[in-house]
């Protein structure tokens, strides 16, 4: 059933029995959408699984800030209404609604959250739906087709297949993405993935790069003492910003290159800013390598752009990648950057001008690439003024808004104007269907 969580600046509109307000406050989020507007921006639902602090989902929260300060009017839906960014969210004033997914989508709970989002779509007169993730894309496709929105927007942003992946599985995501109006990916080499393993028409899908908050990352200085206490001082700092759920990020790979450069370096210290479930193996291959003073676990931070400013050099190790805010994010501050030759990050260095770029899987060559920055001041001074260039001319999120700015505009070229789009009033699902309800 739909709540409230009542805040100063946002409605946050969540799953919650216990609440008897629900339908009032869920019908204020619904009258703001539906107010009198006279500067002709579309309604924008963005949805996305959770607001946790991750790249996509902080991809999102950004793309939604920026396109509130337009004429667009936005709402972000997730499956999960929790995480660091919610707050981000509420601060801008952003409504917030919560579809919750429990253990699956394929149960009574799914199908009813289906309807919800459907439904609200429906009533909130929506021109747009833009789905960021695997699970907002089997959502929110099926719901913005039964709502009839006019642009339905599924995306891929990832290209090793997640844990979820099967073969009859493919066939359902397949079928997410030829339902959609468009599918946005965030590199060249996810898009060659859906055209030639998926067979998607290549004018359904769009390239549009992750942006980065350049003035953000450049505009801190680093306090050593004061985020990293003695750990920084005297020392030669490596960043590697990635999460640890999978082994895919090469934090394993990195180890082992960590041991050629501490020889090399004696100063040379790493800062792992992440967390998840392989964070014990990698803290036990550090001891078993005898280098627990050369490594520092920070966990998951959000104060990322000022450890970054701390630091002398950031490496990506990764073993797949389609676009790896990380890499973009340490450019922007001003780090040369040592990153594998995988996925979208070719798309991002130019290999010896803005960064450098090594076979995945080669503790060898990223030692050696580590070594030549820490070694050569000159050579690491050139490519961080080539790379935090590029990302001040290619990368910003200017140019990202532009570009979904006009998909969005181009999708609405066959109507008068986007209050034209009619849609039939309807009952709220929760009002006429009890039964839905699940016990799980």
């Amino acid at each position: 059933m739909l709540s409230t969580l009542s805040t100063d600046r946002a409605a946050v509109v969540k799953n919650d029995p216990s609440s008897p307000h629900w339908l009032r406050k869920f019908q204020t989020v619904l009258s703001r959408l539906k107010a009198p507007s006279d500067n002709g921006g579309a309604r924008v639902l963005h949805l996305v699984d959770t607001l946790n602090v991750g790249g996509t989902e902080t991809q999102m929260v950004q793309t939604a800030l920026r396109l509130r300060s337009t004429s667009h009017r936005v709402t972000v839906g997730c499956l999960h209404a929790k995480g660091p960014l919610l707050e981000v969210l509420q601060q801008a004033d952003i409504p917030v609604v919560e579809f919750c997914k429990k253990k699956t989508l394929l149960s009574v709970n799914g199908v009813y959250q289906l309807m919800r989002l459907a439904l609200f779509l429906r009533q909130g007169q929506f021109h747009v739906i833009h789905a960021h993730d695997l699970w907002a894309n089997l959502l929110g496709v099926p719901a913005g087709r039964l709502a009839r929105t006019p642009v339905i927007i599924s995306s891929r942003r990832y290209l090793a297949d997640l844990d979820w992946y099967t073969p009859w599985r493919n066939k359902i995501i397949r079928t997410i993405y030829r339902l959609s109006t468009h599918v946005i990916v965030n590199s060249a080499s996810v898009r060659q993935l859906l055209v030639e393993r998926d067979r998607l028409p290549a004018e359904k899908i769009h390239v549009i790069y992750n942006g980065v908050d350049v003035d953000r990352f450049a505009g801190v200085r680093g306090d050593r003492e004061g985020l990293l206490g003695s750990f920084g001082s005297g020392s030669k700092l490596i960043a590697v910003v990635a999460n640890m759920y999978s082994r895919v990020k090469g934090h394993a790979c990195l180890i082992e290159a960590a041991s050629i450069v501490c020889r090399a370096v004696p100063s040379a210290k790493f800062v792992l800013i992440g967390d998840g479930a392989e964070r014990p193996k990698l803290e036990q291959q550090v001891r078993q390598a005898g280098l627990e003073e050369n490594f520092l676990f920070v966990g998951c931070r959000q104060d990322v752009p000022e450890l970054l400013a701390c630091c002398d050099v950031s490496v990506l190790p990764s073993e797949a990648e389609a676009m790896p805010n990380s890499v973009l994010e340490s450019m922007a501050a001003g780090l040369p950057v040592v990153a594998t030759r995988v996925g979208g990050t070719p798309e991002i260095i130019v290999d010896g001008v803005d960064g450098l770029l090594v076979p995945p899987q080669d503790s060898q060559a990223l030692a050696q690439a580590m070594l030549h920055i820490l070694q050569d001041a000159d050579f690491a001074r050139r490519l961080s003024r080539s790379g935090q260039e590029k990302m001040q001319t290619h990368f910003g999120f200017d140019r990202l808004i532009a570009e979904l700015e006009q998909l969005y505009s181009n999708s609405m070229l066959g109507m008068k104007d986007f209050g034209s789009v009619s849609h039939s009033d309807v009952v709220f699902l929760d009002q006429q269907s009890q039964p839905l309800r699940e016990k799980n």
